[in-house]
Order: structure tokens, then C-alpha cells, then sequence
């Protein structure tokens, strides 16, 4: 875990015009829907406001982001085409000659970067599982081959793979892997020396998600993206390509597939970024948000476990906006300042039992299980929580009454357990992700279950995600 060092000056709320009783109000919005935050931090004129982590998350943690990664590679993409390496013109056919299939449709001929970056290559289906079927070993080539069914530039479709294409170009033509490129020219000269990327099978990083930062690093990106790409005494990216990266180039008429309707999502796309009714936003799978409010000076991060899709970003519209502007005062200030310091997600409730151990045989039928059917399971009393074996490769610490971790291959995971009557019940949290395990286990019947609360989106092995970096699906070399 990396030592938390500020990046962004602080302030009251009331000291930049935010009344603290709308971030109030907020959190109770937020309770109010059941939403398993991890973290919040508000900007307002520059300065973080509010800032607080539901433990036991906290504010040294990198955090995958999932699909929020895709506003940084666009940044990346935008830094290639400022150094004169790329245009956006380019087309994938020249860029990466070697990947393009020999019976390449006219159609695949013509995808450009432009097209690559709004997600406008005619499609109506996301393209990756199949592109990934396709192409085990080539999903640039496999992205080629799946089947156009409207011109390009015509129609907007959230399209995974677009991204993965623009991290290898921006590689090919800069002749730097992508987490190193955005390393040198935009993380290290922000003071961010905390970034984590997951990886496909050959090292390649995802490009389209992966990407882990604190919660005070993504903050300081949409700080940059608000001041045109300035950071201090620097311009690191151009203000030119962040309003055109963050201005809408195509109408999103239609909800995601299983999303529910959302006023947000459906006022357009620009360059990795979506473009809303009060800005611009970065968004990733289950609640990993960056908001950034021009008009407001105003920027909002938020980490979660969220699975419904209707929510967010119009919680911060409706309770942070009317509160901006608004007198507030030192009481309020301090009241909620001591309520952020003091979130925290529910620990196990029941009795520690020190005496008492268990051992069981795992079922991994259920579909959200994260474990392989048959995986032994001992649990065993150690200082006052347990240690809990699963299977060979994993002991993990559970604390009672507080919260333990253990990195038994790589990646932290913070547990909080108790028994219920007979039954061992522990949470497991992948602490650098939005996923828990929760593990159940029947000390009378023998029988356990280790089921994700929200299930990864890359893999359902919890010790793939316990490796560092996590690296899924086939080769893509």
C-alpha cells in the first residue's frame, strides 16, 4: 500500500461556497437507495470539500475503476495526436497493418481513431466476446472481423473493444506501453505515483478497464480536465483535445442494454467521456464515477459497489446544486466533517465463539460462487478473530469486531466475521476492487458457500483477484 500524500488543497465548505447540509443531503440520498459506497470526495473552486471512506476502504487504497480507465486512454490518445504521432484521421488498418484480417470488409477498412474514440464504428451489439472468439490470440484482429451492421460514424454503441484498439495504437506509435506512456506525461508530473493496471493474458493492459487509483488521484484528474489540461505551472494536456475530448460528437438515444433509463447517459458521447446535463463524466461498472461541472467549478469522485443504473449522476445534481452558492457556517462544517469520519459498511454482527473451529466442503454451484466446487474450508480461531483456509493457495485473517488483512497472493483482502448460531459468516473484501465474497459455512452440516455480492465483471475466480496484476482471458498478443 502506497503512503497518501495530498494532491489538492483543502477548504471548508463553507469556505468555497458549498453548503455542507447539501453534502449532507447527499449522503442521505445515498443511504436512502442502498448504495454500498466505498468513497466520496467533493471539489469545489479547486479545493476538496468533503471527503470520506466507508471502511474499510480508505483513502490510501487504489481502486479499480473498470470502465472509467476509458477516459484516460482517451488522454493518452490525445497526448499521442499533441506530439504530431497520430491523428485523428488515422485509420486502424495502417496503424496496426499486422492485426488486420485478409478478408477485412471495406467497412473495417475505413474504422478510424475518430470513430474508435466515440464509439461510432457500426455496431448495435458490443463487439468484445465475440471479437475475443473470434481471435483467442488477436482482439484487434478479431474487432475486424465481427460483422458491421450500419455505417461507421452513424450510430453510437458502447463498444469495449474500441478502447483496447486505441491503447495499442497509442503504443505502436509512441513505442511505450500505455501505463507507462500516461506514467511519464500525465501521472508522475501530478505527483500520482500510485497507478495499478490490469492485464490480458500476455501483459497488453486492458486499456478499457483495469486502471486502479486513490480516490484523491481520479479527483485531481477531472480537477485537470476542469483547469484545460493545466496542472500547477504546466499544461500536461492540451485544452484543445480536453474540449474536444469532453464535447459531444454523438446522440445516445438509447439506454444500455439491462440499464434503466437515466437522463445522464442519454445526452450524448464524446471521446471516452459521456456528456451529461451539467458537464461531463468518466464512468465505470458498479459506481466508479468522476463528474466533472464546469459551469459549478465543481467536480465530483465517487468508488461503490452500485448495480442499479438510474441513480447516479443525478443524486449530485439534485442534492449538491442547490446548495451551491449558500451560506453556511462552522457548526455545520464540523458536523459533517465528523460524519465522514466516521462511515463505515456493516461488520458481521454475532459472537466470536474463540473456541470453536470448522471445517467444510464448498459448493460451487451457485453461479455467483467464487470459489471451485469441492474447495475445503477450516476455519480456526487465532487472536481473536480466525484464520480461514480455502483450499491450498488461500489463508485469509477475519477479524471479530474489527477489520484484518492478509495478501496471500499478492492483492490485500480485508475480513470481518462472526458466527451465527452454526453457521461461520464472514465478508471478504477485494479491497482494491467494488467486490466481497461473502462466505458462509455450516459447522453441523459440513457444507460452505462463497458467493460475490456484485460478481467481477472479468472473471468470477477470487484467486485471480487476489493475484497482482490480475490478468484474464485468453492471450492477446
Amino acid at each position: 500500500m502506497s503512503s497518501h500524500r495530498p494532491l489538492l488543497p483543502r477548504s471548508t465548505p463553507a469556505g468555497v461556497g458549498i453548503s455542507s447540509r447539501a453534502i449532507g443531503a447527499l449522503l442521505d440520498r445515498l443511504e436512502a437507495e442502498s448504495i454500498e459506497c466505498h468513497s466520496l470526495m467533493v471539489v469545489r473552486r479547486g479545493h476538496v470539500v468533503a471527503e470520506g471512506w466507508w471502511a474499510p476502504y480508505s483513502a490510501d487504497r487504489p481502486h479499480l475503476l473498470y470502465s472509467l480507465t476509458k477516459s484516460f486512454t482517451s488522454t493518452a490518445v490525445g497526448l499521442a495526436i499533441a506530439d504530431g504521432l497520430l491523428s485523428l484521421d488515422d485509420r486502424v488498418v495502417d496503424v496496426l497493418p499486422e492485426h488486420v484480417p485478409d478478408d477485412v470488409v471495406d467497412q473495417g477498412r475505413r474504422i478510424t481513431v475518430h470513430h474508435l474514440l466515440s464509439m461510432t464504428s457500426g455496431r448495435r451489439t458490443d463487439s468484445l466476446a465475440e471479437a475475443w472468439q473470434l481471435e483467442p490470440d488477436d482482439l484487434v484482429k478479431g474487432f475486424l472481423r465481427v460483422p458491421f451492421t450500419d455505417p461507421e460514424g452513424s450510430r453510437h454503441l458502447y463498444e469495449d473493444a474500441t478502447t483496447y484498439l486505441l491503447a495499442r495504437m497509442v503504443e505502436r506509435v509512441t513505442g511505450r506501453d500505455l501505463p507507462g506512456f500516461l506514467d511519464e506525461r500525465l501521472f508522475q508530473p501530478m505527483g500520482i505515483d500510485h497507478a495499478e493496471w490490469d492485464r490480458v493474458a500476455s501483459g497488453a493492459a486492458f486499456g478499457f478497464h483495469g486502471l486502479h487509483l486513490t480516490t484523491e488521484a481520479v479527483a485531481a484528474f477531472g480537477e485537470l480536465l476542469l483547469r484545460g489540461g493545466v496542472w500547477g505551472d504546466r499544461q500536461l494536456v492540451p485544452r484543445e483535445w480536453v474540449e474536444l475530448a469532453t464535447s459531444r460528437h454523438i446522440a445516445t438515444t438509447e439506454p444500455l442494454p439491462n440499464w434503466l433509463p437515466n437522463p445522464d447517459f442519454l445526452s450524448g458521447y464524446g471521446y471516452q467521456f459521456w456528456t451529461s446535463r451539467h458537464g461531463y463524466f468518466g464512468n465505470g461498472a458498479y459506481g466508479q464515477l468522476c463528474v466533472v461541472a464546469p459551469a459549478h467549478d465543481l467536480v465530483v469522485v465517487m468508488t461503490s459497489a452500485l448495480e442499479r443504473t438510474d441513480v447516479l449522476p443525478g443524486a449530485f445534481w439534485d442534492c449538491l446544486l442547490p446548495g451551491l452558492d449558500q451560506a453556511g457556517s462552522a457548526q455545520d462544517d464540523e458536523e459533517l466533517a465528523d460524519r465522514l469520519r466516521r462511515l463505515t459498511l456493516a461488520p458481521v454482527t454475532g459472537s466470536a465463539a474463540p473456541h470453536r473451529s470448522a471445517k467444510a466442503r464448498l459448493d460451487g454451484s451457485p453461479a455467483d460462487s467464487a470459489l471451485p466446487d469441492g474447495t475445503t474450508v477450516t476455519v480456526d480461531p487465532v487472536d481473536g478473530g480466525w484464520q480461514v483456509q480455502l483450499g491450498s493457495s488461500l489463508t485469509v485473517a477475519v477479524g471479530h469486531g474489527d477489520w484484518r488483512e492478509s495478501s496471500p497472493l499478492g492483492r490485500p483482502v480485508v475480513a470481518n466475521g462472526a458466527w451465527q448460531e452454526d453457521e461461520f459468516v464472514a465478508d471478504l473484501f477485494v479491497i482494491t476492487s467494488p467486490h466481497r465474497v461473502r462466505l458462509v459455512v455450516d459447522a453441523d452440516a459440513g457444507t460452505a458457500q462463497a458467493t460475490w455480492s456484485t460478481v467481477p465483471l472479468t472473471t468470477s475466480s477470487l484467486e485471480l483477484h487476489l493475484r497482482s496484476p490480475l490478468m484474464t482471458r485468453p492471450d492477446v498478443a
